[in-house]
C-alpha cells in the first residue's frame, strides 16, 4: 500500500507547485503558458478525488478492523504497534485532505486567472475602440 501514498503525495506536490506557480507575482510572461499547461492537468489530476475517497476507505477499514490493544493485555510492542499504526492513519488522512484541497485550490484559482485574463482583454478592446 505504500505505492498509493507515494502517488498520492507526488499529485498533491505538483498541484501546490502549480498552484504556486500560478499565483506568484512577477511571472506575467509565463503565465499564459501556466495557464494552459493547468487547465491541461486538471481533467487528469481530477483522478486524484475518487483516489482519495478508495485510500480514505481504507484507512477507515482498517481502524475498524484493527485489534484493540488496551489494559495489562498490551504488551509494549503491542502498544507501539498500535500507536505507530494510529499515527500512520492520521498522516495519510492530512495527506488525503492535503491533495484534496490543493486540487479545489488548484482548480479555482485556474478559473480565476482565466477569467481575468478574459476582463483584461475586454478592458483593452473597449479602450482601444475609444
Amino acid at each position: 500500500m505504500a505505492l498509493e501514498w507515494v502517488v498520492l503525495g507526488y499529485a498533491a506536490g505538483a498541484e501546490a507547485i502549480m498552484l504556486l506557480l500560478l499565483t506568484l507575482p512577477g511571472l506575467d510572461r509565463l503565465r499564459k503558458g501556466l495557464i494552459a499547461v493547468t487547465r491541461n492537468a486538471l481533467k487528469p489530476l481530477l483522478s486524484v478525488v475518487p483516489f482519495c475517497l478508495f485510500l480514505l476507505m481504507d484507512i477507515y477499514w482498517k481502524y475498524e478492523t484493527r485489534p484493540s490493544c488496551e489494559g495489562a493485555a498490551c504488551t509494549p510492542t503491542e502498544h507501539l504497534r498500535h500507536q505507530k499504526s494510529i499515527m500512520k492513519s492520521q498522516r495519510n488522512a492530512l495527506l488525503i485532505a492535503a491533495a484534496l484541497i490543493f486540487y479545489w485550490l488548484l482548480f479555482s484559482v485556474t478559473q480565476l486567472v482565466v477569467k481575468l485574463e478574459q476582463l483584461s482583454q475586454r478592458v483593452e478592446k473597449l479602450k482601444n475602440q475609444d
